[in-house]
């Protein structure tokens, strides 16, 4: 199909006319000083959810037209659909308008054409890291999902597309929603403060001073409808292990509030001492039910077991020192929720003074809830006077935060309007990329962690595989 940079074309999948981008715009390497619409969004190869709701809300600084490249079929589809969901919402309708190139060549005819200045991958995480390479090579700005790469090929290639990015000046960065969390904030400013936490517990291999656990559900309601997840989703070679997938998040956690700001290096400051792996095992009907596909596609058949039952190796679990201190982080991956339940999240860090712990089960209604315990218990006394002006500080920056009296500690009683939710912290994250785009430049820490953070989760796959 040709086309002028001078007019608009339509490209035809199925039932749905698709416009598709041949319009030039300016270059990645434009200086970016915050102005309405300077930021040009090109989505490539949309095949997750988390791709749409970087666009769940509208930005001053991005431009309403977003160019999307992709392969024809319903990955491209459904996103499509979720962007039109949020433009046809009744409360804070976005404006999106969707310029669509659709094509087996989609990567090459998005470096060509190159109509956008920031790049969004978030899909298919076989060629993610390829294609994130390729962007950086071409002097486009990448803001990736996670996980950028899901084995330690990918990582290299991560390694090598990180300097690229370097010498093009150009900012490569991955989308850490969780750091956007309320307990996790406020747990990272407790353990940072000497006079409540006292310092971190170096904890031994079975008994690690630093927890993290997460539990996610194949099926779940997203923007309030049922999620759909594309095929490839369940193959582990196209999606990645749960140990190099949602662990990046738990990774990502330990160092920055354990370490915040500081540089770390997996050569220097990691040690791997286990690592495991076990599936989840995924029937054909639930498979239907979270697909809307009948029947396990081809590639998905040899893995079946002697019942017709996929094991998909989603759990993963790993312990390590990160300088010196053990750490453990765990991910499950189960079907579907129980009723009430959904996505939780655990969390416990031991100080010499006092533990603090997110717990968010059943006795916490599945909400996120921060507690801050004395480490020993002839400590607590001491605690209640140190925690006090703790929460009396924090209430500058979060007002409304109060303690209560929880068995022999405390609970940090946080007002809903700090709890928007993991689909609203998609724009903070965005907000954070857009500021670093005028600074024109990443936190000096932030390329190394990242670095460090992937070469765990690979190291973690690699040792558990053994």
């Amino acid at each position: 199909m040709n086309c002028s940079s001078s007019r608009m074309c339509f490209l035809l999948i199925g039932s749905l006319v698709l416009p598709s981008a041949c319009t030039s715009q300016p270059t990645s390497r434009s200086r970016f000083v915050g102005a309405p619409g300077e930021v040009v969004l090109t989505t490539l190869d949309p095949g997750h959810f988390h791709a749409a709701l970087v666009q769940r809300t509208m930005y001053e600084q991005v431009s309403p037209d977003v160019y999307v490249f992709a392969p024809a079929g319903s990955d491209v589809e459904d996103h499509l659909r979720r962007i039109e969901g949020f433009n046809s919402r009744a409360e804070n309708p976005t404006r999106w308008q969707e310029h669509v190139y659709a094509g087996a060549d989609f990567l090459e005819r998005m470096l060509r054409e190159r109509p956008g200045n920031v790049v969004v991958i978030s899909g298919n995480n076989r060629n993610k890291a390829q294609h994130i390479k390729a962007c950086v090579d071409a002097g486009l700005n990448v803001l990736a999902d996670k996980p950028m790469c899901i084995d330690a090929a990918g990582c290299m290639l991560l390694e090598q597309a990180f300097g690229v990015a370097k010498t093009n000046g150009v900012l490569l960065y991955d989308i850490m929603t969780e750091r956007s969390e309320i307990t996790t904030i406020l747990q990272k400013e407790l353990v940072n403060n000497p006079a409540v936490f006292g310092e971190f517990q170096k904890g031994i291999t079975d008994d690690p001073a630093v927890v993290k656990e997460s539990v996610h559900h194949f099926f779940k309601y997203v923007a309030g409808n049922p999620i759909k997840r594309p095929v490839w989703y369940f193959d582990t070679t196209q999606q990645g292990e749960g140990i190099v997938d949602v662990t990046t998040h738990l990774v990502d956690l330990v160092q920055w509030e354990c370490f915040p700001e500081e540089s770390l290096d997996f050569d220097r400051d990691v040690e791997m001492i286990r690592a495991r792996r076990w599936p989840t095992l995924i029937s054909r009907q639930q498979f239907e039910k979270v697909t809307q596909s009948p029947e396990f596609p081809e590639f998905l058949k040899g893995g079946l077991n002697a019942d017709g039952v996929l094991p998909v190796y989603a759990n993963g679990e790993m312990v390590y020192t990160l300088k010196d201190i053990h750490v453990r982080v765990t991910v499950r991956w189960d079907f579907q929720a129980s009723a009430g339940g959904g996505d939780t999240h655990y969390s416990v860090m031991h100080g010499t003074k006092a533990n603090v712990i997110i717990r968010q089960g059943a006795e916490e209604s599945y909400r996120s809830e921060l507690y801050v315990e004395p480490a020993s218990p002839d400590q607590a006394a001491e605690l209640a006077k140190t925690l006090k002006p703790a929460i009396a500080s924090l209430r500058n920056t979060y007002p409304g935060i109060s303690l209560k009296p929880h068995g022999t500690g405390w609970q940090i009683l946080i007002p809903d309007e700090y709890r928007i939710g993991h689909e609203a912290h998609f724009r903070q994250v965005t907000e954070r990329y857009l500021q670093y785009l005028v600074d024109g430049k990443l936190p000096d820490w932030e390329v190394p962690n990242m670095l460090t953070k992937y070469r765990t989760t690979t190291a973690g796959l690699d040792m558990a595989r053994r």
